[in-house]
């Protein structure tokens, strides 16, 4: 070995006048991230973001530094609806959004659908039993609570094709169904009144 660095690795990741020898190697010298501060609208509250990495997922921005647990980490790829949220009235998996990315929309968590008390939908999945483990629930509720606003009676098949993005290790989804089903009657008994 020569002791000459790798072709192009002193020209990776580096501006001139970098601090760290270019013979120094990647554990030696880690690129230091730059921080940032935001603001983020959150069930109705503008929250501040301290000295954040501006890459920081939304579900990471919710769960770490604003103290909103709601949202599970799973993972983390947008398969399994466990972080789903509202951004701008649009469902969304907060693993899949950069936070900074979020400034200036309305994000609604699941502890923000609930501020007065318990849902109709977090009612029904307790009445039916549709909470197993519980990790999955947050997810689900956020999920039925935009169909329902946006459909008020789905069909089975509309029911379902809303869910196919929440995964559940626990169920067969039946109680789950059930859950939605009542609050699709309670609902629609009240707007009959």
């Amino acid at each position: 070995m020569s002791g000459e660095p790798t072709p192009g690795y002193a020209a990776a990741g580096r501006s001139e006048g970098s601090a760290v020898p270019d013979e120094a190697g990647p554990s030696e010298a880690p690129l230091a991230a730059e921080s940032e501060t935001y603001e983020l609208t959150v069930n109705g509250r503008a929250l501040s973001v301290q000295s954040a990495w501006i890459g920081e997922s939304l579900l990471h921005v919710l769960r770490e530094r604003l103290g909103l647990p709601g949202s599970k980490n799973a993972c983390e790829q947008g398969e399994c609806g466990s972080c789903s949220v509202l951004l701008d009235d649009a469902l969304v998996c907060a693993c899949c959004v950069l936070a900074a990315d979020a400034v200036g929309s309305a994000i609604t968590t699941v502890e923000g659908l609930g501020a007065d008390g318990p849902t109709d939908v977090q009612r029904a999945f307790l009445e039916t039993g549709a909470v197993q483990c519980g990790f999955c629930t947050p997810g689900l509720i956020v999920t039925i609570h935009d169909l329902l606003d946006r459909d008020a009676e789905p069909s089975d098949l509309a029911i379902q094709e809303a869910l196919a993005g929440n995964l559940c290790r626990c169920t067969g989804y039946g109680r789950i169904l059930e859950a939605v089903h009542r609050v699709r009657a309670e609902r629609a008994g009240q707007a009959a009144r």
